[in-house]
């Protein structure tokens, strides 16, 4: 008797195993690298179901009708409480095996600092750092071996950037966070990236810049395409490397923020944008 229940646990244990939904999730899918991160991804990986996350659920749909993976649309505001309540419920309701987590979800202002409102900046803060992290531990419990966290950090992690303030100082942590994460996960055998992007067109700059101020980046050297990014991106989550960096200027600019002194750095870059830190900037 004991050897047939035994059996019987076996046997239902691996139809469970067998008939368990693979997904993938993605953030901040609705627009920019997100919604290129799920257009290029599907074509990578076979999973039985893609879950979609953005505040802008029309925006979410109309991805649902241009992607041939089935798609879950989750429209949700990830500085609230209540969207990782949902999706907690919702994980738990379907418990599926979590291939890929993408967490996209972010913007940044450029202006002065003292012309940022504390809602903005707690905002900002809550979305780009806060929001990864919790993102992270709600899905973690459903990753497996192989399973990838993809997070989106920004060349701008590499220094302090003045008039970018706050976004370049989140996307820090989001760097830091993530190759620290990598070496944590291994013996799990999960692998985490995180991409540094150069400017990149998309709709960060429709929410960066205000329309009736003057700007405060005049030049921005060079503007790279997602498309472009991302393929690189998905190339270097597939060799399993901890940051990905597309484009010459990138790499370049990258390089020397580590071996010049921040000080100098942040000088070129006042020059290059004719700002004076003497005065604020309306």
């Amino acid at each position: 008797m004991k050897k047939f229940i035994l059996f019987y646990l076996f046997v239902n244990y691996n139809k469970c195993g067998d008939t368990m939904k693979e997904i993938m999730i993605i953030t901040g899918a609705s627009s920019g690298m997100g919604k290129e991160f799920a257009r290029q991804i599907e074509k990578k990986y076979q999973v039985d179901e893609l879950w979609v996350i953005a505040r802008r659920k029309e925006r979410l749909e109309s991805l649902k009708e241009i992607l041939e993976t089935k798609v879950k649309v989750l429209a949700l505001d990830l500085t609230q409480k209540e969207s990782f309540e949902i999706l907690q419920e919702a994980l738990f309701k379907e418990k599926p095996r979590v291939k890929v987590l993408v967490n996209c979800s972010g913007y940044g202002k450029l202006d002065h600092y003292e012309n940022m409102s504390s809602e903005t900046i707690e905002n900002m803060m809550n979305l780009n750092m806060l929001a990864v992290v919790k993102m992270v531990n709600t899905i973690l419990p459903y990753m497996h071996k192989e399973s990838h966290i993809v997070n989106f950090a920004s060349c701008s992690g590499y220094m302090p950037i003045p008039y970018l303030n706050i976004y370049a100082a989140s996307k820090a942590f989001v760097l830091n966070y993530s190759r620290a994460l990598n070496e944590e996960l291994k013996y799990r055998g999960i692998h985490v990236l995180a991409i540094c992007p150069y400017w990149v067109e998309t709709e960060f700059f429709d929410r960066a810049v205000e329309k009736d101020k003057k700007p405060v980046v005049i030049r921005y050297g060079k503007v790279y395409q997602a498309k472009d990014v991302i393929k690189k991106a998905i190339k270097d989550m597939e060799s399993s490397k901890d940051v990905s960096l597309y484009g010459t200027i990138n790499k370049i600019q990258i390089l020397g923020m580590k071996v010049l002194p921040h000080r100098f750095v942040k000088k070129i870059w006042m020059a290059y944008q004719n700002l004076d830190g003497t005065r604020k900037i309306r």
